[in-house]
């Protein structure tokens, strides 16, 4: 995420040192202007030390008030005399210019020019960071033992006298051992023995730099498919010279990842998790260190995949004798309560035609959970965030966020008040103080309203449902309407793919401008993004429909739901449909063209992952599986570069650090072999997103005017 941060103020940047075209200073003026129409987008609460109230900014017509709120009564006032504030900061009473409040050691603080100060202006004084006496990793709990790894090796000290002891002498800089976690009792611990892979790396020229005339060349560490990877095993050690504790490497066949290290309190059992390459298997295992035993305690297997980093959860209780567990194994991404000494299932928590998005927090006193799910709550929109309280004794849930629409809730420190705020991509966000032990409304802290917005010509999203390819699954997608919308002309349509299999792409919430999506609408196109199948948030078959599939990237579904859409919007003219994307997105794009270039005529594609065996390995291989097979060469928009058919635009930075830029050149290099027309930009200096900046943005927009022409 930082890297995305760096890289949109890096495009921001560049924007600011080209010549702005007059296009683009619509946008931004209609940019302002709607962003100057609506208040209360956002809330930021600041709770107070004794739990009794809350803080925070309220803007209205003219400006904003701060305002405080009593929260067992829901009464409110203002936090302070704004008269008397606004002469301190010579301000507006109206409009004072405090970014933000805060409870810290001065009471009551605001921050005023980047700095915290207290009410009546003075400076707070930074706090001194107090910085705890942590324990070394590798020194034992008690004190007497200390571990060295010394030239990849395992070097046992006591600390107060006695023989050093060598403890492996098989380690080099190819297969060593490296950390150190020590059992409770300090009668053993384990450490990691790391098996070195190729480690590939990736050479990319920097054609300009800032700093010199001459290119630069960067290297960069980029495991791809099929690479050979890095491996790592635990090893215990005692300090009573029994012998060490090799792995079971049965149990540890072709691995991925094996991390997560815990002792249980016992200090005899070890815990710790493998992921199988290609991510069928996710084993909890266990080392009895007394019985010198190796076993599977959780396992989770599955004939397609396992999304570990999305759709998984784990959470040890009362010290390993219970297990919160996610899982799909039922079909739906649910939570279990698995018995800690067996692996078995000792409850299903939730259950039903839904999906659990998250586990937000475990509160093992009170003995419940707050996650996130979607789809439970019937006639919504499935991907709808939604919270909910769970029992672990009784799997009983109480909803937290009971209006329609997709959630975000911030907790009291002490867990008992939150802020929901909830909104939908055509509903202005509301924000509610709840209580949180029956999820009761306790007063409504403040609502966006829309007419002013709706004076500046904004037209509202209109969020659209249709059957996929197959009459089965409902395909949730919305429309985006140019503000000049004539109903008596045809526009053309233009989709903005992501058909990434991670999570669900579509916007769920309201935004005064989604980005380039809005661009396009207010240049004349009707703008269109969908979740297809094969898209995550939804049931196993839907979101599995993608394994060793990424190609397909639900184009029959999002044709589909175009065709259904536009009997009900007949200004859609589908005989000239665009589409684009960045990264799996251009991927995608480029494909609507070699796939379905019948229906799609036009595409922008931006730092695509054209060829999955090109791109980092743990995105692919989670979809397309390991080992790399024919199927990785079947589905490449390098090996269907010929089949292109309409208007090809790519466009790529020559510093992605994401997605490999060779993976663009490539395809560029296989449409020039077989002689199809297209058109590359390469943006010097450009990182992943490269294709966002000012003038990729504007040759993307005049591509699509160009190719697929205005209303008509």
């Amino acid at each position: 995420m930082r890297m995305l941060i760096a890289i949109w103020f890096g495009l921001m940047i560049v924007q600011d040192l080209c010549a702005v075209p007059e296009g683009e200073k619509e946008l931004r003026a209609a940019y302002q202007a709607r962003q100057k129409a609506v208040w209360n987008l956002k809330l930021k609460p600041a709770w107070s030390p004794d739990g009794m109230e809350m803080v925070y900014k309220h803007e209205k017509e003219g400006g904003w008030e701060f305002l405080k709120v009593h929260l067992k009564d829901g009464k409110k006032g203002r936090v302070f005399d704004h008269q008397a504030v606004a002469k301190v900061l010579e301000a507006s009473p109206d409009k004072l210019p405090i970014k933000a409040l805060r409870y810290g050691s001065a009471g009551l603080e605001m921050q005023h020019k980047g700095e915290w100060k207290k009410l009546d202006g003075e400076k707070v004084p930074k706090q001194q960071e107090t910085k705890s006496e942590s324990q070394s990793s590798q020194q034992s709990p008690d004190g007497k033992w200390e571990v060295r790894i010394q030239d990849h090796n395992v070097i046992l000290e006591p600390r107060k006298g006695g023989e050093t002891r060598v403890l492996t002498s098989d380690g080099n800089s190819d297969h060593g051992y490296q950390g150190v976690l020590w059992a409770p009792d300090s009668s053993r611990f384990v450490v990691w023995k790391m098996k070195k892979g190729q480690r590939r790396m990736v050479k990319m020229v920097e054609s300009s730099p800032a700093d010199q005339l001459q290119p630069k060349l960067h290297s960069l560490r980029y495991d791809k498919p099929g690479d050979v990877i890095d491996t790592q095993a635990p090893y215990v050690f005692f300090t009573d010279s029994r012998p060490v504790l090799v792995p079971d490497y049965a149990l540890l066949k072709d691995p991925f990842q094996v991390n997560k290290l815990a002792w249980r309190s016992d200090s005899q059992r070890l815990t710790y998790e493998y992921i199988e390459r290609g991510f069928g298997k996710h084993y909890v295992l266990e080392a009895d260190t007394e019985e010198r035993k190796h076993r599977v305690l959780v396992r989770e297997e599955s004939a397609t995949y396992i999304y570990v980093w999305g759709n998984g959860f784990r959470h040890d209780l009362n010290g390993g004798s219970e297990i919160l567990w996610l899982s799909e194994r039922d079909g739906w991404n649910h939570l279990y309560l698995l018995d800690g000494k067996t692996g078995g299932v000792k409850k299903q928590l939730t259950h039903g035609n839904y999906v659990v998005h998250k586990v937000v927090r475990v509160d093992e006193e009170a003995g419940e959970v707050i996650l996130i799910a979607g789809g439970k709550e019937s006639g919504q929109d499935p991907y709808y965030k939604h919270w909910y309280r769970v029992d672990l004794k009784t799997g009983q849930m109480l909803h937290l966020t009971p209006a329609e629409g997709t959630h975000s809730v911030e907790f009291s420190p002490d867990g008992k008040y939150y802020v929901d705020s909830v909104s939908e991509v055509h509903r202005a966000p509301r924000h509610v103080l709840r209580r949180a032990k029956d999820a009761a409304e306790v007063c409504v802290l403040a609502v966006c309203d829309l007419e002013a917005l709706k004076q500046t010509g904004w037209r509202e999203p209109q969020p659209f449902v249709a059957k996929d390819r197959d009459g089965k699954f409902d395909i949730w997608g919305s429309v985006e309407f140019p503000d000049d919308f004539d109903p008596s002309k045809k526009y053309p349509v233009i989709e903005n793919i992501y058909a990434g299999p991670h999570d669900q792409h579509v916007p769920k919430r309201f935004r005064v401008w989604n980005g380039s999506t809005t661009d396009l609408a207010q240049r004349g196109f009707i703008v269109v993004r969908i979740d297809g199948k094969g898209t995550g948030k939804r049931c196993r078959e839907f979101s599995h429909f993608c394994y060793k599939n990424i190609a397909d990237a639900g184009f029959p579904d999002r044709i589909a739901w175009m065709r259904a859409v536009a009997k009900v919007v007949p200004q859609m003219d589908l005989e000239r449909v665009g589409i684009y994307g960045g990264s799996a997105g251009g991927q995608n794009s480029t494909g609507a063209l070699l796939f379905h270039g019948d229906f799609y005529k036009v595409a922008v594609s931006d730092c695509g992952c054209h060829d999955n065996r090109m791109d980092k390995i743990w995105w692919n291989e989670q979809w397309m599986d390991w080992p790399v097979g024919e199927h990785y060469a079947a589905q490449s928009n390098v090996t269907h570069a010929h089949k292109l058919k309409g208007k090809l635009l790519l466009t790529v930075g020559e510093l992605d650090r994401n997605v490999d830029p060779a993976s663009t050149m490539q395809v560029s290099n296989a449409l020039m072999k077989a002689g199809v027309d297209h058109k590359l930009i390469v943006v010097p200096g450009g990182g992943h997103g490269a294709g966002e900046g000012l003038y990729p943005k504007w040759q993307r927009i005049d591509w699509f005017e160009k190719h697929l022409g205005s209303a008509e």
